[in-house]
């Protein structure tokens, strides 16, 4: 598949079916699998051979699936997991351990830097924090001895900052350690961030991918070019053997381009259970299969919403990288020329109670703290997720209470405008 062009790739990878075989995925709604001998099961145990036992670990639906993400982003090899926050969990500690250091961007989604800064942190394992504007000396400053891993956003949820992925690479690189790059906005359509030098690619499936709010899910993605023994001392977990699997040392029998996914299979998934189900791995794929003409309308609405909000009277700024007047415009075009998602947050003048008024006179525009949907989706953090935080917390949280986020769906563009544009007139 990888000579084909990504339409055919949503469309098709992934999956082969023989003759006589179903034309869709099958759903192997099964927990466990069934063998002849006890000879043909252990084989499984030591990786020996190719073949499933308990779908904890893995399953048929599950891996067609992951091998298609796979190819539409250019890797080796993919898992799918139980929700992005698993993927970007799993991602990270299958590299790191009690003692080690990870330097990621300041700019992602809250839910992941609490889990790096909070969570990670009571595992032992600490992080330094660097702008996504940062420099390349700022950035190498932020390294340690101990760091295994550098981590960011193709596109941040809901900063929509961009990030400058060749440099994050580089200054990578040089230190020895993978870039890992959650590309949930953008998704494989519209940025491909190996092909920028990323190293592993997460994904919440949830969103874009999926695309109509009916299956959780997660995806890892290895782009199979780090060498892991090259820096053996510095990834013992996967370049010495591991005793909690028949002493397999996983970079050595899997090389690069299966090292990383064999690991967070047989041990991670092993141990954390984190599983994508059949079912939503089979929801999943139908979304696939539409994501490269759905996500040019996801653009053309978020360009079309960004150009009118920016117009309007009453707002007092837009964030969306499509303007020419956004500070990562350059950087946009550079990473996602064709576009990057129908994501747009905006500032009212009004503050905290234009916000709550603009928020009661949406008709389209359902207030949910979902995004990357089918159907438009809108949140003000300060009388929702963030409803517990004074004005001067909202701030400082990057979230100030006059902030809306709103998530283009695939309606048409001049009755999202119109319902807008009330719900804007309403605001006195």
């Amino acid at each position: 598949m990888n000579n084909y062009r990504m339409g055919t790739k949503c469309v098709q990878a992934g999956y082969k079916p023989g003759n006589g075989e179903p034309r869709q995925i099958p759903i192997i709604q099964s927990t466990t699998f069934k063998y002849d001998t006890s000879e043909d099961m252990g084989k499984l145990f030591d990786l020996e051979a190719e073949g499933y036992f308990y779908s904890r670990l893995q399953n048929p639906t599950c891996d067609h699936v992951a091998a298609k993400i796979a190819a539409m982003e250019g890797g080796t090899a993919a898992m799918l997991t139980s929700s992005g926050q698993a993927a970007n969990f799993m991602a990270l500690f299958n590299i790191c351990e009690c003692g080690d250091h990870i330097v990621a961007s300041s700019s992602i989604y809250g839910g992941t830097f609490n889990l790096i800064s909070v969570t990670m942190a009571k595992m032992g394992i600490t992080a330094t924090f660097v702008s996504p504007d940062a420099t390349e000396e700022e950035l190498n400053a932020a390294f340690k001895p101990n760091t295994k891993v550098m981590f960011g956003e193709t596109i941040a949820n809901p900063a929509l900052t961009v990030l400058d992925i060749e440099l994050f690479a580089k200054v990578a690189h040089e230190h020895g350690v993978p870039l890992v790059v959650d590309n949930t906005f953008p998704t494989p359509v519209n940025c491909r961030p190996i092909e920028w030098g990323a190293d592993i690619v997460t994904h919440s499936t949830t969103k874009y991918m999926d695309g109509h709010g009916a299956a959780l899910g997660g995806a890892i993605i290895d782009g199979g070019h780090f060498d892991w023994m090259a820096h053996k001392d510095r990834y013992p977990g996967l370049c010495t053997p591991d005793e909690s699997y028949h002493g397999i040392t996983y970079a050595e029998k899997f090389g690069k381009e299966g090292a990383f996914i064999t690991k967070c299979t047989a041990q991670l998934m092993r141990d954390f259970g984190s599983m994508q189900s059949p079912n939503s791995a089979f929801i999943l794929n139908l979304g696939l299969e539409s994501l490269h003409v759905r996500m040019p309308k996801h653009v053309e609405n978020g360009q079309a919403v960004a150009e009118f909000l920016e117009s309007h009277p009453k707002v007092a700024y837009v964030n969306y990288p499509g303007l020419p007047s956004n500070k990562y415009y350059d950087r946009a075009k550079k990473y996602l020329p064709n576009g990057g998602c129908g994501v747009v947050s905006f500032g009212l003048k009004g503050g905290r109670e234009a916000a709550s008024t603009f928020m009661q006179n949406l008709k389209l525009g359902a207030i949910e703290t979902h995004v990357a949907d089918a159907r438009t989706c809108c949140l003000n953090p300060a009388t929702s997720t963030h409803r517990q935080m004074t004005d001067e917390q909202l701030i400082e949280a990057g979230v100030p209470a006059e902030l809306i986020r709103i998530s283009l769906g695939l309606e048409d563009k001049e009755d999202l405008i119109a319902d807008i544009s009330n719900a804007l007139d309403a605001i006195k």
